[in-house]
């Protein structure tokens, strides 16, 4: 079954991004989400950002802890589960 954050995570990108021609359950969990096959650039991080800060209330401060949040769609699930309180988290 798949993981409701990693899913969820998954469709968030896509419609915050406007990524028309991707499908959010092909999105593969541990590619690299800057640079990799989405082909996001730092625009696009800074928006996933704002919209994540905003989704989750979580705060993301630094672009180092941006860089790591944002390694990968798994790396994104983990930062969130370790800011966030469990009852903003998807079930």
């Amino acid at each position: 079954m798949p993981d409701p954050l990693v899913s969820k995570l998954k469709v968030l990108i896509v419609e915050t991004l406007r990524l028309e021609d991707v499908v959010p359950a092909e999105i593969p969990d541990d590619e690299p989400l800057i640079g990799g096959g989405l082909s996001l650039d730092s625009i696009d991080a800074l928006e996933l950002v704002v919209r994540l800060e905003k989704e989750f209330g979580i705060k993301i401060s630094s672009s180092e802890e941006s860089r790591v949040a944002l390694a990968s769609i798994g790396s994104l699930a983990s930062y969130i589960r370790a800011h966030v309180a469990p009852d903003r988290l998807p079930v």
